[in-house]
């Protein structure tokens, strides 16, 4: 994700890293832009924690605990918004790209990455041989972000999709894992109280069945995404020379204290 930074001419002033975690992207996005203010935001406190332990004297950026729905930052004030396997875990993924589309400026960039609805696959189907009750998230398809981001306002979506395979020993590490990146089952439905014994124990025998060469799979869906905040349109004039202003941009000039 990072990389295709490289494709993109930013000189940003603001970069936002939302859900940034422990902060290892947000330590790359400041070497990367050594000039910028980098600000790390994320719902839990615990990772900010660890990410300002990891920062170093040459990387360091600002630590800001907030939600991604409704962000500490006034409007127009972000250059860039970076956001890597975050929005998965949001209840209203229409809700963040609002909030991005109110912080970024003219020209600025939204990019993120989230889980697509072949991710945890096999742990569905696995869950799904234990009990009737919802404990993988139903994840997003990649139109529907599309889709998302325009209601939102932001222009020129680009989306993409990679499909990764990581194996482990046993299903436990799988959950250990996902539990280091933060996942929660953020599904209505999803299970209230802790699991039974005898549905775990169904759901392990069950992913069982898919070991390979000692291994077994897990799928990750990997939406790659893009979209940039909307540059005004210059004012088009008529044949007879007028200009033509909508009522909405209509207002009085401000005066010396800023009153309108």
């Amino acid at each position: 994700m990072l990389e295709r930074l490289d494709l993109v001419r930013l000189q940003p002033t603001l970069v936002l890293d939302l859900g940034a975690g422990p902060g290892q992207a947000t330590i790359e996005l400041k070497r990367r832009y050594k000039s910028s203010l980098v600000v790390a935001l994320d719902l839990a406190e615990g990772m900010l924690r660890e990410a300002r332990r990891r920062q170093t004297l040459l990387r360091r950026f600002q630590r800001v605990c907030a939600d991604a729905a409704a962000l500490p930052v006034r409007d127009g004030a972000a250059d860039l918004i970076f956001s890597n396997l975050m929005l998965q875990w949001c209840n209203e993924p229409d809700a963040v790209f609002r909030e991005c589309r109110r912080v970024l400026r003219p020209g600025g960039l939204l990019t993120f990455t989230t889980f697509g609805p072949d991710t945890l696959v096999e742990l569905r189907r696995a869950w799904a041989a234990a009990d009737a009750r919802t404990h993988v998230n139903r994840f997003i398809d990649m139109h529907d972000l599309g889709d998302a981001l325009l209601r939102a306002g932001l222009a020129e979506p680009v989306m993409d999709v990679e499909r990764y395979t990581l194996t482990y020993t046993e299903v436990r590490d799988l959950m250990r894992d996902l539990q280091a990146i933060g996942a929660r089952n953020a599904n209505a439905g999803r299970p209230r109280g802790l699991t039974g014994k005898q549905a775990l124990a169904r759901m392990l025998a069950a992913y069982e069945t898919l070991r390979r060469d000692g291994r077994l799979p897990a799928t990750f869906e990997v939406v790659f995404g893009q979209a940039w905040s909307p540059v005004a349109r210059p004012r088009q004039a008529t044949k007879g020379g007028d200009v033509v202003v909508p009522i909405s941009q209509i207002g009085r000039r401000a005066g010396p204290k800023g009153d309108r």
